[in-house]
């Protein structure tokens, strides 16, 4: 279950701010408040946390050179989305008060609404510079500070001027459409992603022409399958402990899990190990990837809850059909077990922001897996086909390091042709895995991730932390060695 914001599963936001600008205020309106004033003493104290602070960012709008007329809806939509983000930020300020140790609010909330509104700055300049001189510079607004909330930031003077209220009602439009708004269907496209475009027939895809490397002599061709079943119990939250340890809500999307039965942002290597887990072989590794979601559907996690609803991902969280986690060989050389607690991301949630560099999204259709495997864009199935996903993880390792500050460098892919690994890492068993889905027709599904990254299906990724016995590390080892299938 998704980690929803305390008390505020069934509210809404409306925020008081110039558009584009340093929010003022949030007015917390309750169901039980309907008909009464969002802008009372009362309700705007709920934007500062016990120490009276808020988060203000730099107005983005006064920076703007005249938009033209062709680029001013795009503009508009994407300011008010800068004010649903400083809400959201503030809203996560309350809520996690007391969390974490003394950088917690950079890293778990300036720094993540830093990234987003750079994206969304960045849609803004793109859009002007289709028909007039793209703005430069802009960027230096993205970072926002932590402040003491004080005379300046007058909610009640804010909310009375027009322009203000102008901003409310976009950013509470901008908000109902990253919530539940989003479900279209048939050619319209979304406000935060995936867009129709992000879809192709996979009938109209070509075949995969690609050669695998042939296994040497002193190559290993054996497989150790962990059956972990699908995740029906529904162990999900918006953490990822890899990347923000401690942190809840670190993600900022939701998170499948099989293996382990306890994984969060609060997990170290010694509460891993004592876990139980789905595995039927006894393999308590943490295997987790984002949730794919029906578009057609309102979640249960719509609204504000974090992860869902709250970060832009809408729909309804779709349980795979089946999973299949299998570790392979390596056609140049045997392999080395695996070190117990050994960390691997894969992919990049971040594509849109990053550029493909480091993307390791394959999607495609059961019954098609002949064809090439797609990263930018999303497969349309035919009726009785399934959607699927497909993981390869790197499968060479430094030889020392269990995790690395990038979370990257200590693990390397092989060479594409040869299966070689680079000089100084060596071969460890291949973790692949492989997901299906049962999808609704048309573009209406998509993989949770970031809202600035607008939902494309590059920016899918999996992880994995190895948290094996001794005996079983030997043992997938020796069978993908001996060439058996395990």
């Amino acid at each position: 279950m998704s980690h929803a914001v305390p008390g505020l599963y069934r509210r809404r936001i409306i925020i008081a701010s110039a558009v584009g600008g340093a929010v003022c205020a949030v007015a917390i309106v309750g169901n039980a408040m309907a008909g009464q004033s969002s802008t009372t003493n009362a309700t705007t104290k709920a934007a500062t946390n016990a120490a009276g602070q808020q988060i203000v960012c730099p107005a983005v709008a006064p920076s703007l050179p005249a938009i033209p007329a062709s680029a001013k809806a795009e503009v508009d939509r994407n300011l008010a989305l800068l004010d649903t983000q400083i809400a959201e930020a503030n809203q996560r300020l309350i809520s996690t008060q007391g969390q974490g140790g003394p950088n917690f609010v950079n890293n778990a909330i300036l720094g993540p609404l830093k990234d987003k509104r750079i994206s969304t700055i960045d849609r803004i300049a793109i859009a002007i510079g289709r028909t007039s001189a793209k703005p430069a510079g802009l960027d230096a607004l993205a970072p926002c500070s932590l402040s003491t909330a004080g005379a300046s930031a007058n909610p009640s003077a804010v909310a009375s001027s027009p322009a203000a209220s102008g901003a409310a009602s976009a950013s509470a439009s901008a908000t109902n459409a990253a919530g539940q708004g989003q479900n279209q269907a048939d050619g319209v496209n979304r406000t935060n992603g995936p867009q129709v475009a992000d879809f192709v027939d996979i009938t109209k895809v070509a075949p995969n022409v690609l050669q695998k490397p042939r296994t040497q002599a002193a190559g290993s061709k054996g497989t150790f399958t962990s059956r972990c079943g699908v995740n029906k119990q529904g162990q999900h939250n918006s953490d990822n402990v890899i990347v923000a340890p401690g942190v809840v809500n670190g993600a900022h999307h939701i998170h499948d899990y099989v293996g382990n039965k306890d994984v969060s942002g609060a997990s170290t290597n010694e509460s891993l190990i004592a876990q139980g887990t789905s595995c039927t072989n006894g393999d308590q590794s943490a295997y987790y990837w984002p949730v794919v979601r029906d578009l057609t559907k309102v979640g249960a996690d719509a609204n504000l809850a974090q992860g869902g609803g709250g970060e832009g991902n809408i729909g309804a969280i779709l349980v795979p059909t089946s999973a299949t986690i299998t570790y392979k060989g390596n056609a140049a050389s045997k392999v080395t077990a695996m070190p117990q607690f050994l960390r691997i991301i894969t992919g990049d949630a971040k594509t849109l922001t990053n550029g493909l560099g480091n993307a390791n999204a394959h999607w495609s259709c059961t019954g098609f897996e002949n064809k090439v495997q797609l990263t930018e864009q999303y497969p349309l199935c035919p009726s009785g086909s399934k959607v699927v996903r497909t993981f390869e993880f790197q499968s060479c390792w430094d030889g020392k390091n269990t995790d690395s500050a990038n979370h990257r460098s200590h693990v390397a892919f092989p060479d594409k042709a040869s299966d070689v690994c680079p000089t100084g890492f060596v071969a460890i068993p291949k973790l692949t895995m492989r997901l299906t889905y049962k999808v609704p027709a048309g573009p209406n599904y998509a993989v949770d991730g970031f809202v600035e990254q607008q939902h494309k299906a590059s920016t899918d990724h999996d992880d994995f932390i190895e948290v094996m016995s001794v005996g079983l590390q030997k043992k997938v080892a020796n069978c993908i060695n001996t060439g058996q299938r395990c």
